[in-house]
């Protein structure tokens, strides 16, 4: 008959080696949990802390046409680039600078402004003055441009001549030599003239037509009295002239006569 062999059950000492390795074993799984759950929470935590905003803006990423099949992640360094300042405020320092920018350009349109009105009020008062010295220099110099005497020609000629400038004086001389001596010696021409005074004790009749402070046209009615040996007795000649007067040296003098 076979021999049976029966296992030795188990002692103390067994049962005590057994629940030590138990218990070993159980803490090894307690210590391998608790590591899981905190690289579980670790990871739970990351995606938490990339979502939260690093500089507290929003960033505006386009989409694709078709949209996103996992939409990426906004980059730090988007968050970093430079915004748009703010306007601060100039604050008092800068008020001031400004107020006192605004009242200089003020000022100088001021004075631009009253250089401009103290020239044309000059230029008014020369011209007012040379309407009146302009208008007395023609009423005097009319009767002896306008007239002449055969026994005399060359005096009245050259006391003519002191009332003229510039081309007309030469224009006058030219005239007078060529064509009025010949013909007033001829026949004995004599011829005065006088600026009109209308009614009784009445002023000369003369005014102005323009003026400026160095130049002014003048229109004068005339008489010239004509005597020759080709008229019977005096012709009277009543005539418009126009004479226009510029200074010269400080002096009014003839530059130009028209007859109208």
């Amino acid at each position: 008959m076979p021999k049976t062999t029966t296992g030795r059950a188990p002692g103390p000492g067994t049962r005590r080696t057994m629940t030590a390795a138990a218990r070993a074993a159980a803490k090894r799984a307690e210590r391998g949990h608790r590591e899981a759950g905190a690289v579980t929470a670790g990871h739970e935590e990351s995606p938490r802390r990339a979502e939260r905003p690093l500089a507290g803006r929003t960033v505006l990423i386009e989409a694709p046409k078709h949209g996103w099949d996992d939409p990426p992640e906004p980059s730090p360094e988007s968050f970093g680039e430079d915004g748009p300042h703010e306007r601060s405020d100039p604050g008092p320092g800068g008020r001031g600078r400004l107020l006192t920018a605004v009242l200089a350009v003020l000022l100088v349109v001021g004075l631009v402004a009253l250089a401009a009105l103290g020239w044309q009020y000059r230029e008014d008062r020369l011209t007012e003055t040379a309407r009146t010295e302009a208008l007395a220099a023609a009423r005097t110099a009319a009767p002896i441009v306008l007239s002449y005497d055969y026994r005399h020609l060359e005096k009245d000629f050259s006391r003519a001549r002191a009332h003229l400038t510039g081309d007309f004086r030469d224009e006058y001389g030219r005239t007078t030599k060529t064509v009025v001596a010949p013909t007033a010696e001829k026949y004995r021409g004599v011829v005065k003239a006088r600026v009109a005074a209308p009614g009784s004790g009445g002023a000369p009749a003369a005014s102005v037509v323009s003026a400026s402070p160095d130049k002014v046209v003048v229109l004068l009615f005339v008489n010239q009295v004509t005597e020759s040996t080709q008229v019977s007795g005096s012709r009277v000649d009543q005539n418009r002239v126009r004479m226009t007067m510029t200074r010269t040296g400080g002096e009014w003098k003839v530059s130009a006569v028209d007859a109208l």
